[in-house]
């Protein structure tokens, strides 16, 4: 055997998996940054030459690196500068309070006080901060608590002063100003949040940069190889881009992203980019352009998500339509045929049906089209809708992590008969709809092991089973994490499996995940060592 087919890099002794469907390998080759070949321990050791560098798994599980389908990386890089509001730091809003004003203490007065995480149905009593208890608590500091799902903001009177915002001030098209009694309470669900986001500062050039090297550096910790950022260009515009640019230029870009372009009316850079000839498919296999992101609705847990029937206990609440169906439909033709896959968010089951019909038009306009058009979340369906996905070829990207974290919330705001049936993975998997999944970051924790226990239990963080004909077998999960999450970028032939010719980014774990108990995935295991582009990227040794 001559010297150019030995590798660079052999992981041997441990329980390799390949791919869905494939044997379970004692070790896998790379040379270069693709994977040169697997088997057995005694078939890699041929490979193996004088200047090949050896890990010994001692028994652990390789896999391929995980690829989170949907998650805001700028926005998770950002995150470390605010108050966590997340139930783990804040299980109560007295500890929320607390946590502000300890952050209010070290900041000075008239700067802002800003925290991300917060989901009031964790809280005890279920109840929403509001702008009286903020004000009591932080008179000096304009305040804006932004819930876990990132569509509702509630915010101090010194910050809505300074938006402008007064018991007259209008709902804006696609937003809700919370009022009670004659008073603001404070609370800004969907496009209202932009009347404070506008006003407040916005992160430099150099600091985007930074967030997209932290964010992609917490990713790699576990395992995660590949993301989606799910909405470039909300927090500065083209900005974002040439972000992106420079991190890669400088190799300061630590994952693989697939870029989501922000197309909402009056935030839109997809003319911008589509003037640089930036389309879907276009850039390397760092930092590619993926597809374009309209919002049609707001979130299940903020009662934002648009239902067909109301919101338990709410009968006029239907959640919140964004966009009317000829704008929607003419954003959809536009874009598609400007050269980009859509990605549109749809939740509730009207705003998915919206965007099914918009969908359905384009292919009827063109059946050949190659397009892999995505319903992110894609929460709330039946058979009929499912159906109508199935034929017109389009993709659901849910996230499992959701069922962990907010499945309890969904029970309660939308009942169990919907509410237990929340992203029915297994049906789509069956349906052979190849449905990914996901953090969504910072709505959840990027850390997938509540996801696969989740995908494996349907349990909540409770334990409440969320409707258990949609579990998935461990393979299954391990598949909806890799291969479907590559597939739904059109990306299926490069990365997701460690077959020969395919991008070497492989995941280590101290524990097997397809024969583990999901409680010891949950709470016992880690990411031990990620391989990215054949190269050791995260060493926990």
């Amino acid at each position: 055997m001559n010297s150019v087919s030995k590798a660079d890099l052999v992981l041997h002794g441990g329980k390799v998996w390949t791919g869905y469907g494939n044997p379970i390998a004692e070790a896998v080759a790379v040379a270069g940054n693709k994977i040169l070949a697997s088997g057995s321990n005694a078939d890699i050791e041929a490979l193996t030459g004088p200047d090949t560098k050896v890990v010994d798994l001692a028994g652990r599980f390789a896999m391929p690196g995980l690829n989170d389908a949907h998650l805001h990386l700028i926005s998770t890089g950002l995150l470390r500068g605010k108050v966590d509001a997340t139930a783990d730091a804040a299980p109560t809003r007295a500890a929320l309070i607390a946590a502000l004003q300890a952050r209010a203490a070290e900041t000075p007065k008239g700067a802002w006080v800003m925290a991300r995480g917060f989901d009031q149905t964790r809280y005890p009593d279920g109840l929403m901060p509001t702008a009286q208890e903020l004000d009591a608590a932080l008179p000096d500091h304009p305040v804006s608590v932004t819930r876990a799902c990132g569509h509702v903001t509630v915010v101090n009177s010194r910050a809505l002063a300074l938006a402008g915002i007064d018991i007259d001030t209008p709902d804006p098209d696609g937003g809700l100003i919370g009022r009670e009694n004659g008073a603001l309470t404070g609370m800004l669900a969907e496009n209202a949040q932009n009347l404070v986001y506008d006003i407040q500062p916005t992160p430099s050039l150099a600091q985007i940069v930074d967030a997209i090297e932290a964010g992609g550096r917490h990713l790699l910790q576990f395992g995660i190889t590949s993301c989606m950022d799910a909405a470039v260009g909300q927090i500065d515009g083209m900005t974002e881009i040439e972000a992106y640019r420079q991190a890669e230029q400088s190799g300061r870009l630590p994952v693989r992203v697939w870029a989501t372009l922000l197309g909402d009316p009056g935030s839109s850079i997809v003319e911008p980019c589509h003037a640089e000839g930036l389309v879907t498919g276009t850039g390397s296999d760092m930092f590619r352009i993926g597809g374009v992101k309209v919002f049609t609705d707001g979130s299940a847990g903020g009662r934002t998500a648009w239902m067909r029937r109301p919101y338990v206990g709410q009968p006029d609440n239907f959640g919140v339509q964004m966009l009317p169906d000829a704008q929607l439909f003419e954003l959809v033709d536009r874009f598609t045929a400007m050269g980009y896959t859509m990605v549109c968010h749809g939740i509730g089951d009207a705003a998915i049906d919206q965007l099914i019909r918009a969908y359905e038009r384009v292919r009827a306009a063109d059946p050949g089209h190659k397009h892999r058009h995505r319903i992110e979340h894609c929460g709330y369906v039946d058979d009929a809708l499912n159906q109508r996905m199935l034929k017109a070829g389009i993709l659901p990207a849910p996230q499992q992590a959701f069922i962990y974290d907010f499945g309890d919330a969904y029970v309660t705001v939308l009942g169990p008969e919907r509410g237990l049936h929340s992203y029915p993975i297994a049906t789509w998997d069956r349906l052979g709809m190849k449905p990914s999944t996901g953090s969504d970051s910072p709505v959840c924790s990027p850390n997938p092991f509540p996801d696969l226990y989740a995908m494996m239990t349907r349990k909540t963080h409770k334990g409440t089973v969320m409707e258990a004909s949609e579990i998935l077998t461990p393979e299954q999960a391990l598949r909806a994490y890799t291969e479907h999450g590559a597939y739904s970028q059109g990306a299926e032939a490069v990365k997701g499996r460690l077959e020969p010719g395919m991008l070497a980014d492989i995941a280590v774990f101290s524990g097997d995940l397809l024969t583990a108990a999901p409680e010891a995935i949950l709470h016992g295991t880690r990411c031990d060592m990620t391989i990215l582009d054949g190269r050791i990227v995260h060493d926990r040794g």
